[in-house]
């Protein structure tokens, strides 16, 4: 362990100590995010779109897939964005809960275990940038580095890039606003994708769009497929 990673671990260990860490869902010390709140999280209700992982009342593929086709092979999500999981995702994405990473990703790696993907590379949905310099850090990539640790899988980070600040997704209402938004945000920086199964991690999963970008700059880029995975999703 390095200098920088062993002060950043001690700061950890002050912060436990000064403020212990209470569970998002029942306020239960000792985690953020207890095993009994973990088991009870719901599951997202079938049945799906079989490409973006939209809560459908029938058939296979819903309105917007049907009618504007998407490059990305499938999206899936664990949780609706609600309740306890909406709770544990703003306060992981907004207030510096950089702990929750952990918990999350192993949702998220228990998930892989049972719906197996297509995928040997793991890439986090980037940042902008400005956004990333005003938040820290980027919660897709702490979600894949604790993801890749369990599902044996390798990260590659800086390849995929944002170009454009785009406002965020819950901002536009059409599928074609939605797509609009995010044209073009997003490019391949150099070849090393090339012939890879990527598996691109996000944190939520709003309409698809911008996993739906990410997976054109990529495939550009040279990746034979690419699927997506979020924590949760907006219905």
């Amino acid at each position: 362990m390095n200098l920088v990673a062993s002060l950043n671990h001690l700061k950890t260990l002050v912060l436990d100590l000064l403020f212990p860490p209470r569970c998002v869902g029942c306020g239960t010390g000792g985690s953020f995010l207890c095993s009994p709140c973990q088991s009870a999280l719901p599951q997202l209700p079938p049945p799906l779109c079989a490409k973006c992982g939209k809560p459908l009342s029938f058939g296979t593929l819903c309105h917007d897939c049907e009618n504007h086709p998407i490059e990305i092979e499938g999206i899936r999500s664990l949780f609706p964005f609600n309740g306890v999981v909406r709770q544990a995702i703003l306060q992981f994405k907004y207030q510096n809960v950089k702990a929750l990473a952990a918990p999350l990703a192993q949702l998220m790696g228990e998930y892989l275990g049972a719906h197996p993907l297509p995928a040997d590379t793991l890439i986090p949905v980037p940042l902008h940038p400005r956004r990333l310099r005003e938040r820290g850090y980027n919660q897709s990539s702490l979600l894949a580095r604790e993801l890749s640790k369990l599902a044996s899988l390798p990260i590659v980070e800086g390849a995929l890039l944002r170009l454009k600040n785009t406002p965020p997704q819950t901002k536009t209402n059409s599928a074609e606003d939605r797509q609009s938004n995010v044209a073009g945000a997003f490019t391949c920086r150099d070849q090393q994708l090339a012939g890879r199964r990527i598996l691109l991690i996000d944190d939520v999963c709003t309409s698809g769009a911008t996993l739906d970008a990410c997976a054109t700059a990529l495939k550009r880029g040279g990746a034979t497929s690419v699927w997506g995975l979020t924590l949760a999703r907006e219905v």
